[in-house]
């Protein structure tokens, strides 16, 4: 069970949250980056659906961290620009920012660590949300079992559907993006599972103990 953010942890990373997306803003419209807008009014809508769910639920500080610097992490993607003699991708409509560079060169990209990333922070909150909306039939909170966390992988996959859905929206209202092709939308959808799964292993062998098998092995 989990420990719902105060409202002084809540009030630390709205101001984190809200600097950066500052420095993005400004940044966006300087450069008149329209494809970057889109996806600030897109983070705004997000940012109130999470709100909704934590008066829902109370998200825990850690949670809202991770949210918090996977939107600053995408922000960094989008915005911040890499020398040209850097590995990354090239071709029309590509820009040269972080989200385009190969870590290791046609290998791994810093766009597909965050998008494992960010998927494992949302099958997190997926976890969070079942455990404060079920309960055993005796009342106790839900332990996670390989069916639950099959369940909460598959809802981080589905969000990672979602957000290929909206870069899709973008493709066909925006005159130029840098979202990629086919191939980059299907290794998107793969670090999106690497993520989801990743997470919910670390959550089944951390939480995955009953308080009985607990007190039973010490």
């Amino acid at each position: 069970m989990h420990l719902p953010a105060t409202g002084k942890q809540i009030r630390n990373v709205a101001i984190f949250t809200a600097i950066y997306l500052a420095a993005a803003a400004l940044t966006t419209l300087t450069e008149q980056n329209f494809e970057f807008v889109f996806y600030l009014v897109t983070m705004l809508l997000m940012i109130a659906a999470v709100y909704v769910v934590h008066c829902r639920i109370g998200i825990s500080n850690g949670v809202l961290w991770g949210l918090s610097l996977w939107g600053l992490l995408h922000m960094i993607g989008g915005l911040v620009p890499i020398p040209d003699n850097w590995p990354q991708n090239t071709g029309p409509g590509v820009g040269g920012v972080v989200y385009n560079w190969w870590l290791i060169p046609d290998h791994l990209k810093y766009d597909q660590i965050i998008h494992a990333y960010g998927f494992a922070i949302t099958t997190w909150l997926c976890w969070q949300a079942l455990t404060s909306c079920v309960r055993t039939k005796e009342g106790e909170p839900l332990h996670p079992t390989l069916g639950l966390m099959t369940l909460c992988a598959a809802a981080g996959m589905g969000f990672g559907a979602l957000n290929e859905i909206i870069e899709f929206i973008a493709t066909l209202t925006l005159p130029q993006t840098n979202v990629g092709g086919y191939i980059n939308t299907g290794w998107d959808l793969v670090y999106n599972m690497i993520g989801s799964c990743i997470a919910a292993i670390i959550i089944y062998v951390t939480q995955g103990r009953t308080p009985l098998q607990q007190t039973e092995s010490q």
